[in-house]
């Protein structure tokens, strides 16, 4: 029922509701917070007045309309982010935030050397084989970024390797072919190469005129076509063939294999095809059928699977799949010989379904560059397994594994994991593609490790407020958890398809150690066990996804994985946009968050075709110019439903000053308005943070990223534990009280 009665609480559909709502932002510019809140209501929310007063962004009149209504925004002069005054409020805020955390300087300091102590001392990749070389990267000792280098193989014999040895005189022996490290201190992260000495001769073969699609150009596997349109490589001037119409929400991606293109897409097939799924499936056709319409040998993804990517190799093909909700990948033998007017399953063409740890696990590709080898490489990552590195030989049909990510300084379970198979000193190399005794090694059964042992991570279904069940995969600590007292942090995205990240992250042991338990919410909007699991948390569907984070914290706390006042949030991007609405409509229910380059001023930045991926993101989210999508944005758009006078919770919102993506002024105006909506006491606990260089994937080293956990951790314990320290004052003055 609490459930349905939120449901029906936000439910604003109607003009005159919509009226009423812009109409309460008109009130907020003409009373000040404390006319709301003189002192703090929430027990939780406490704090006591900061050492300085926090930053008063000015108000700039400005009336923006859409569908024939009208409102004020005082901060949308900080859209300019080359105004003077912009910039001192930002270094103003850095200072605030600075002086907020003052008191953390120790806890940071510990919490980053813990994280630098898990990293071992040299890290690197092992070799991977492209034609001659192989190739791989290496951390050197006390620096930032990784080096990326090659050395020819060793490992054939007769002719080929005496040609190998030639080379090898002349090439030496390491070849470095990119030092990030050096072009970090030269350059700053921005490169340009010129080819050609004349660009008169330049000729355009391909412009696109729609906003709505951006150009992606590549090869086929093989080298052998260029994907824009589809390019003959060996024969450019040929021009271009169009593979088929454009129509809105229907994608192909090719590959090519021998004389075949094969094709991974969702387009709707003809009537005599029948396929009742809404996701992707296989086709192929002939390079000279390019042009036709009439894909052969179809091949279905079968009951309770889908198809999500593929590559392709000489002899083999490689799907990855969601298999009864959980990812798993497979090959096919190429090349497929079957009749072109039968519709095929996946099962049909006898797949090799790579052997995993558990369903838990995450699946990375490697680089597999090499079209003639046989021998897949993936990354392979949990919770609570540490990154594995498996090697799948297509042909045999066996694995092994590589290299395992090396853990130190976790002592209570006295792992060493594997070190790196390359010896920079000794010049050796664990090439299992060449070796003689690769038969043994194949045979023998490697396990991988995890510290499952210590460390509890499990999968809940949550029930949402229309009945459907959403993913929670929950983390903690078997001995530091304590039931119902522990602190939480609810991680979320929920846009674009994307799967949430729970890849291993050594830096969550900080947390996990000290009793946090970690939750990661796969809500609706984002990547799940269908593609309609996109579709069912986007466009009008968007509320979908703030729901089910809601019932995802609402579940943590009601059954005692957290203390009611002490659950966090983090969103990144567009997470923020899922963190942020949920605070909007429930702020009793977290302690704090975290939001990173935040998306949050939804309503502005898509009234606005002229910013970046602008108008690429009326797909997900809807375009307000429309009348329609712009009453249910309005309903959920972070910036546009702060209520008045709430008792809101800590935030630290950090952003980028060069973010091309996400505008640094919608992490600022979100601040602003908090800080002049909210309740004074608790708003003064909300922080921004602006990186004054960097962009939106915040580039910095391992080591800057240590530092940048570290304060983040530091700020989530300050604030939780001022929390301890106010219920401890509430029940002393309850006591005090009594005994009167």
């Amino acid at each position: 029922m609490a459930a349905l009665g939120a449901l029906l609480r936000f439910s604003r559909v109607s003009t005159k509701l919509t009226h009423s709502l812009l109409s309460c932002h008109l009130l907020s510019q003409q009373f000040s917070p404390a006319f709301f809140s003189s002192f703090c209501k929430n027990k939780y929310h406490y704090f006591p007045p900061p050492i300085q007063a926090p930053p008063a962004a000015k108000k700039v009149p400005f009336t923006a309309t859409a569908h024939g209504i009208t409102w004020q925004d005082p901060h949308h002069w900080m859209s300019n982010t080359n105004d003077p005054d912009f910039i001192s409020y930002l270094h103003q805020e850095n200072s605030y935030a600075e002086a907020f955390m003052q008191d953390t300087q120790a806890l940071q300091s510990t919490l980053y050397d813990e994280m630098v102590s898990r990293m071992p001392s040299k890290i690197s990749t092992p070799p991977e084989r492209w034609g001659l070389w192989l190739y791989y990267q290496y951390i050197p000792e006390g620096k930032e970024y990784p080096v990326l280098c090659r050395k020819l193989s060793t490992g054939r014999k007769g002719w080929v390797n005496t040609i190998v040895n030639s080379f090898r005189e002349k090439f030496g022996r390491e070849q470095i072919l990119l030092d990030w490290n050096d072009i970090a201190e030269q350059y700053g992260m921005v490169l340009r190469t010129k080819l050609g000495l004349n660009s008169v001769d330049d000729v355009t073969i391909f412009t696109e005129n729609d906003s709505n699609f951006c150009v992606d150009i590549t090869s086929t596997k093989d080298g052998k076509f260029i994907t824009v349109y589809v390019i003959n490589a060996t024969d450019l001037k040929a021009g271009l063939q169009r593979f088929c119409e454009r129509v809105s929400g229907v994608q192909y991606f090719l590959e090519h294999h021998c004389g075949f293109f094969y094709i991974l897409t969702n387009a709707p097939l003809s009537e005599d095809k029948k396929f009742s799924g809404n996701g992707y499936y296989l086709a192929r056709c002939q390079v000279e059928d390019v042009r036709s319409a009439n894909l052969q040998n179809v091949i279905i993804p079968g009951d309770d699977i889908y198809v999500e990517d593929m590559d392709i190799f000489n002899g083999h093909l490689v799907l990855f799949l969601n298999k009864d909700g959980s990812p798993s990948i497979c090959s096919i033998d190429l090349p497929i010989d079957t009749d072109c007017k039968k519709l095929l399953e996946i099962n049909d063409l006898s797949p090799w379904f790579f052997p995993l740890p558990s369903k838990m696990c995450t699946i990375a590709p490697g680089s597999n560059h090499d079209f003639m080898n046989s021998v897949y490489r993936v990354v392979l990552s949990s919770p609570v397994m540490p990154d594995l590195i498996v090697d799948y030989d297509m042909s045999r049909k066996v694995f092994s594994i590589v290299q395992q990510e090396e853990v130190t300084d976790v002592l209570t379970h006295n792992i060493e994991y594997s070190s790196p198979n390359f010896d920079h000193s000794t010049d050796k190399f664990l090439d299992f593609s060449n070796e003689n005794d690769r038969d043994a090694q194949d045979n023998e059964i490697q396990g991988w490790r995890d510290l499952s042992e210590k460390y509890l991570c499990e999968e809940k279904e949550i029930v949402s407020h229309d009945g459907v069940r959403i993913p929670l995969t929950i983390l903690f600590s078997r001995s530091a958890h304590q039931k119902g007292q522990s602190p939480g942090l609810l991680h979320g995205y929920g846009a674009y398809a994307e799967v949430l990240d729970k890849s291993w992250c050594p830096d969550h042991l900080s947390l996990l150690d000290r009793g946090w338990l970690l939750a990661f919410a796969d809500v609706r909007g984002g990547g799940g066990s269908s593609p309609s699991w996109h579709k069912s948390g986007c466009g009008f569907n968007k509320l979908n996804s703030i729901y089910d984070f809601v019932s995802c914290g609402e579940y943590l706390i009601n059954e005692g994985f957290v203390h009611r006042g002490k659950l966090g949030a983090v969103g990144i991007s567009a997470g923020c946009l899922l963190v942020g609405a949920a605070i909007n409509m429930h702020p009793e229910l977290f302690r704090a968050a975290i939001l990173k380059v935040p998306f949050l001023d939804v309503i502005s930045t898509l009234l606005d075709p002229c910013l970046p991926l602008t108008t690429l993101d009326y797909e997900e989210f809807g375009n307000p110019q429309i009348q329609s999508y712009f009453e249910y944005i309005l309903k959920y758009s972070p910036y546009d439903n702060i209520p008045q006078g709430v008792c809101c919770p800590s935030m630290l919102v950090s952003a980028s000053f060069n973010d091309s993506r996400v505008g640094v002024w919608e992490a600022a105006k979100w601040v602003a308005r908090i800080r002049d909506t909210a309740c004074s006491s608790c708003s003064s606990s909300v922080l921004l943070q602006t990186n004054m260089s960097g962009g939106h994937f915040r580039e910095g080293g391992r080591f800057a990223q240590c530092m940048e956990t570290a304060y983040e951790y530091a700020f989530l314990m300050k604030v939780m534990e001022n929390n301890e320290n106010t219920e401890e004052t509430g029940r002393k003055e309850q006591h005090e009280s009594s005994i009167g």
